[in-house]
């Protein structure tokens, strides 16, 4: 029988890293960390949950239907997974015929043995024997280990293909076809090795983010460095909050402040957020009480470690009739990640790139014990199948009618950058 008990844990004894190393021992691990980042909607600072007692793996068919109803038979616990990309298939009549070399499911979901929740210096444990596992936990010799990465970063396309496509996209545009996508393209490396471990622990150190997650399932690993939250439910309030607008850091504060201020003076930057955010609106409408639907704050510059980003925050209230999944299938995906119209760019997204998505712009999260759930959008994020020694990782850019091919090429590069340094290598 579980049961909970807390501790205090001291800043000194390197808590949260010993914790990682202990839980991925395990075969199924999901490691949710804020990284200090918090605001009104957070729930926890870090949250560990290992050791599956039930799980569910998406095949094809009624993914959400079946999410559903396996997290109703669970209702008192943290249940974290994600819902993959192409999961869009299911949503609406959408086909993808790209390879699928990661092999990664639509969606997996895991009922954990072990959950691990800090709140500042206080951790709840939920298991079998919580004390216990809190002395392991603080016993446990922490080690620094290399990434280990073998291999060499291709790009999926050359700088003159990218181009191509930018242009198919634009033609698309001037069409009305839609005015708004967001093209992605694919960093690999295939026959490789990878210390998962490491490795997201240097991504976390490079690049400490508010969604960030470590998640593992079988040989699957995820490594995610994600800014931002797709969406969030907090009693009967959903909140989304995407990010249209990259840009570099300075290397001063004054050049900070200058390229913040270029930012919010950007017509362009500007122009895809506002698009954005009434895509979001109009998804929440679906699930939300009349007329609840607000823009709350608008283009509001965050400022991380590698890059400043613009992130917009809407929230309706929910309508008491529509259920979790619900909610999720009348958002998903993150509208930050295709475009608009959403349907039409996701085809055209689809015949335009070279990859098939998987987990990419898809959501890690978690539904938890109060009926509350948050999920991020899977952006700066590795993915890894450690059995056919598959690494995988993308970048994208909104493409709107202002849009300069070389501009959206060098974000691209940007968003990369964080990712080729956890990996010590550069492009081929």
């Amino acid at each position: 029988m579980r049961v909970e008990d807390n501790f205090v844990i001291d800043s000194t004894n390197n808590f949260h890293q010993k914790a990682l190393q202990w839980a991925a021992q395990f075969d199924e691990v999901a490691y949710l960390h804020s990284n200090g980042h918090s605001d009104q909607w957070s729930a926890f600072d870090c949250l560990i949950a290992v050791k599956a007692t039930s799980s569910y793996t998406s095949t094809s068919g009624n993914t959400l239907q079946d999410v559903q109803k396996f997290i109703d038979t669970y209702p008192d616990t943290y249940i974290p997974g994600f819902f993959s990309y192409d999961l869009k298939n299911e949503i609406e009549e959408l086909e993808t015929h790209h390879d699928d070399p990661l092999g990664f499911p639509l969606a997996y979901f895991f009922v954990p043995a072990v959950t691990i929740k800090t709140i500042g210096n206080t951790v709840w444990i939920t298991a079998e024997n919580p004390a216990q596992i809190y002395q392991t936990i603080l016993d446990f010799t922490w080690q620094t280990a290399s990434v280990g990465f073998d291999g060499q970063i291709q790009t999926r396309w050359s700088k003159a293909e990218y181009m191509l496509a930018f242009n198919k996209m634009q033609d698309h545009i001037q069409r009305g076809d839609i005015y708004e996508v967001n093209l992605c393209q694919e960093f690999y490396a295939d026959q490789v090795n990878l210390n998962p471990v490491a490795a997201f622990e240097k991504l976390n150190s490079i690049s400490p983010t508010p969604f960030a997650a470590f998640f593992k399932f079988n040989k699957n690993y995820i490594l995610s460095a994600s800014p931002e939250r797709f969406l969030a439910k907090r009693n009967q309030q959903l909140i989304s909050q995407p990010i249209k607008g990259t840009a570099k850091r300075g290397k001063t504060a004054e050049e900070d402040q200058k390229i913040v201020q270029g930012m919010l003076n950007s017509t362009k930057e500007i122009a895809e957020n506002v698009m954005i955010v009434d895509l979001v609106r109009n998804d929440l409408t679906k699930s939300a009480v009349p007329k609840s639907v607000k823009a709350d704050r608008l283009f509001e510059i965050q400022t991380f470690k590698l890059v400043h980003q613009m992130i917009s925050t809407i929230t309706c209230e929910i309508d008491e009739k529509v259920a979790d999944v619900e909610v999720i299938k009348n958002t998903f995906p993150a509208g930050s990640m295709t475009g608009a119209p959403k349907i039409a760019a996701m085809q055209i997204c689809d015949q335009v790139e070279a990859t098939r998505r998987s987990l990419y712009a898809g959501s890690i999260g978690y539904f938890g014990p109060e009926g509350d759930f948050d999920f991020n959008v899977v952006i700066r994020t590795i993915l890894y199948n450690a059995q056919s020694k598959y690494l995988s990782f993308q970048t994208g850019g909104a493409i709107t009618v202002q849009a300069n091919a070389e501009d959206e090429y060098q974000e691209c590069l940007l968003k990369a950058n964080g990712m080729l340094q956890v990996l010590d290598t550069h492009i081929q």
